[in-house]
């Protein structure tokens, strides 16, 4: 899946916090699953003045299986400048049921006056309730002004008697009046514009309901009516007026409160959050600073409360909202400060932590000094992923929580992965200044814990499912990063989201692209970056690509136009679904044709490998590749060259002994140390190949001609992850030639094989 490869340098600044089990590993998530959507959402950022642009970045799509945590993100969708908040939270339907016989629209839209007003109050709760989904005529004959001005007039004279309950049927004129704000906000063509004579209709009502001494009781039963008249006070934009029952609800409460007015106090935070919109709110908190040190007190005096989903949290990071005000952001700054370096970073009390902060950064952008935040980075670091494990030398995992098992499958996975894509590709070793020896793999817990934890740790976006850093691999040390999270919806079976799919990116990157990521981007190169990505990542786990499958009986588009793929101007169909299959069929039936691109994509000469594909190429393949496409979707897409059979087994008694076209198997090191072996050359051989594949461990590759070969003395190697090792020497010298395999960590079942010609 995306996220490419990408320029650590260049990641883009956005604000934003936000497959069945394989064999026994468990280890994959399913690849391209994600709906359709615009690569080119993605866009190019936008600079800030006297900023340069920065590089597009590429993330990796999110599953549509993602669950939804009830603990909170800044970048969840916000309810701010959009609807009043729908349905009934408490005391009714939580959301708009189809009306009944016993409810019918008629009895609202037909009357006016006292009639609707006593209409109102004789409907049940449910009834009151299932108007919000009204439209058209009848939200015009429930919803004008009018009516709504009748309404609220009978809410201010039923508030003055108002005895702690719903037994004057004050919740259903406040839920009606509710229903009319949701409904016209959808439906102003038809039920007309709300003016003056409804905003002093509904002062009026709201003024007389919260003087009504009864409003204080700590009951469910006032509670019911309470908790919908706060939502009110949103719906009706009046925030700035009602700061002060805002004030007195977050005053009063102790933890120990019955659920409905829990509730009550919970809807504040619609009324906050949704009120830093509103410019006359912004003026009221400029005037009375009380506010903000009042929520703030609300969120210390209950921090026992706090566990990630609670109203304290929820409530306490909209103090954010503070510093994102030129206004109030003096306000707000020490009151970030204080809470920020209050609580822990992880627990309980990392999301309010982690959004307070990510307000501190993005919108008081600059300033970490002032809040002391600025090792806040490096400390996450080992406080999230406790986990650090090495696989080999190669592959190192830092995650949040991985049990050993866990562990040994991934590392097990991957680098066997490997050798299965030297394999496919081909290559003689990483190209040419490319110093991305190792690959870090970073695994939260699960999408939540990726969301609030990694923008900060490593500075990129995270509304998507992962993302690749490949860095600048010319700079020495650079290191190459793929940070992911697991599949949680898949658990109990353990799996990481992309793990194949991303793996090979860094393996493609290193092997066959030159250059950083940005330089593979000078041209169309999407069809073999993706498509490779998919192909090695179904490939190699035996699984049947559905989707792509499905998308071969399409036949939506010719070879020569996914040449032409690029993020901007494809969909996740095209971008993994359709490169998979340009892939699969070139691999298959032009494998000569990949391997003349490959070699200018290692060379970096982009321009080269866009004139084999769209000139030597072209389109001479599109009438085969169509109909490759019709035979797959029958389920026979044939399979790539069967691989040469084995050479057969060494004969000399001397294990270290090779000749022509033989192998050994079960070689092995501890290690640091090495297995020393030769062969004998007859003159005239032009070229020799020695391969390693299999076992466990990592074996590196060494050939130092007439002379025992070491790390300190050899004329060529291959040092890639895992076993899966090649070099070919051309013109070799006749004679004793000299070979060894190194341990960087001990191995053990690798099979070796030398062949010349």
């Amino acid at each position: 899946m995306r996220p490419s490869r990408i320029a650590k340098d260049s990641a883009r600044r956005l604000p934003a916090l936000g497959a069945a089990l394989f064999l026994a590993l468990g280890l994959f998530a399913p690849q391209a699953s994600a709906a359709d959507t615009a690569a080119a959402s993605a866009g190019k950022a936008t600079a800030p003045a006297g900023k340069p642009a920065a590089p597009r970045t590429i993330p990796v799509p999110k599953s549509p299986d993602t669950p939804k945590d009830a603990r909170p993100l800044v970048s969840d969708p916000q309810a701010k400048a959009t609807a009043p908040t729908a349905g009934s939270t408490v005391g009714a339907a939580k959301s708009a049921r189809a009306l009944t016989a016993a409810c019918d629209v008629s009895a609202f839209t037909g009357k006016s006056g006292a009639a609707l007003v006593q209409q109102v109050k004789a409907s049940g709760l449910d009834c009151v309730n299932s108007l919000f989904q009204l439209t058209g005529n009848d939200a015009k004959g429930a919803f004008n002004e009018a009516q709504m001005v009748t309404v609220a007039n009978a809410l201010r004279d039923t508030s003055a008697t108002y005895p702690g309950d719903n037994s004057t049927s004050a919740g259903q004129l406040v839920l009606f009046l509710r229903a009319g704000y949701y409904v016209q906000w959808y439906n102003a063509d038809a039920v007309g514009p709300y003016g003056d004579s409804l905003k002093t209709a509904i002062r009026g009502a709201l003024d007389a309901f919260y003087a009504a001494p009864r409003t204080r009781d700590i009951s469910d039963a006032n509670g019911a009516t309470l908790a919908e008249a706060v939502t009110l006070i949103d719906s009706a934009q009046e925030n700035a007026r009602y700061t002060g029952v805002v004030k007195r609800l977050l005053n009063d409460y102790t933890g120990n409160w019955p659920a409905a007015m829990t509730t009550a106090v919970a809807n504040t935070e619609t009324v906050i959050e949704r009120g830093f919109d509103l410019p006359e709110f912004v003026t009221a908190l400029q005037a009375d600073p009380t506010f903000a040190t009042t929520v703030s007190s609300f969120v210390t005096r209950n921090s026992s409360l706090i566990n990630g989903g609670d109203l304290v949290t929820k409530i306490g990071i909209q103090l954010g909202n503070l510093v994102a005000s030129d206004a109030l952001r003096p306000q707000g700054r020490p009151i970030l400060k204080d809470l920020i370096n209050r609580y822990p970073l992880v627990g309980n009390t990392g999301p309010l932590t982690m959004n307070l902060l990510w307000f501190t950064e993005k919108k008081d952008e600059g300033n970490c000094s002032l809040y002391g935040t600025c090792d806040v980075p490096a400390k996450l670091v080992p406080l999230v992923l406790t986990v650090d494990h090495t696989c080999n030398a190669n592959l190192r995992i830092r995650a949040q929580d991985m049990t050993a098992q866990q562990l040994a499958d991934t590392c097990t996975s991957l680098i066997n992965q490997d050798a299965f894509f030297h394999k496919i590709v081909k290559d003689n070793g990483p190209v040419a200044n490319d110093n991305n020896t190792n690959l870090e793999v970073v695994v939260f817990d699960d999408y939540y814990n990726y969301s609030l934890y990694a923008w900060e740790m490593y500075k990129i976006e995270v509304d998507n499912g992962g993302m690749y850093e490949e860095g600048n691999p010319a700079t020495v040390g650079n290191q190459a990063r793929f940070i992911a999270h697991e599949a949680s919806w898949l658990r109990p079976e353990f799996q990481i989201w992309n793990l194949n799919h991303e793996y090979t990116h860094y393996l493609d990157g290193r092997y066959d692209m030159y250059g950083d990521f940005e330089a593979g981007m000078t041209t169309p190169t999407i069809w073999w970056v993706e498509g490779l990505a998919e192909y090695v990542s179904y490939s190699y786990r035996g699984a049947h690509y559905d989707d792509a499958i499905a998308q071969a009986g399409k036949g939506t588009y010719a070879l020569s136009t996914l040449f032409d793929t690029t993020y901007e101007n494809s969909n996740s169909t095209r971008t993994y679904n359709w490169g998979y299959l340009a892939v699969r069929y070139m691999l298959q039936s032009h494998p000569d044709d990949v391997n003349a691109v490959l070699a200018k994509y290692r060379a970096g000469d982009w321009n080269g490998a866009r004139t084999i594909l769209k000139t030597t190429i072209g389109t001479k393949y599109d009438a085969d590749f169509a109909t490759w496409l019709k035979a797959c979707a029958a389920d026979n897409c044939g399979s790539l060259p069967t691989e040469q059979p084995k050479a057969p087994l060494c004969t000399s008694a001397d294990t270290r002994q090779y000749d022509k076209n033989c192998r050994r198997d079960n070689v092995a090191a501890t290690t640091g140390n090495y297995s020393y072996n030769f062969l004998y050359l007859p003159a005239g051989v032009k070229q020799l190949t020695v391969t390693t594949s299999g076992g466990t461990g990592n074996a590196d590759l060494y050939y130092n001609g007439g002379a025992w070969a070491t790390t300190g003395s050899y004329l060529a190697k291959s040092t890639t992850g895992g076993n899966g090792e090649t070099l070919t020497i051309n013109n070799p010298p006749s004679g004793w030639v000299y070979f060894s395999l190194y341990a960087q960590q001990g191995f053990d079942g690798v099979t070796v094989t030398t062949t010349y010609n």
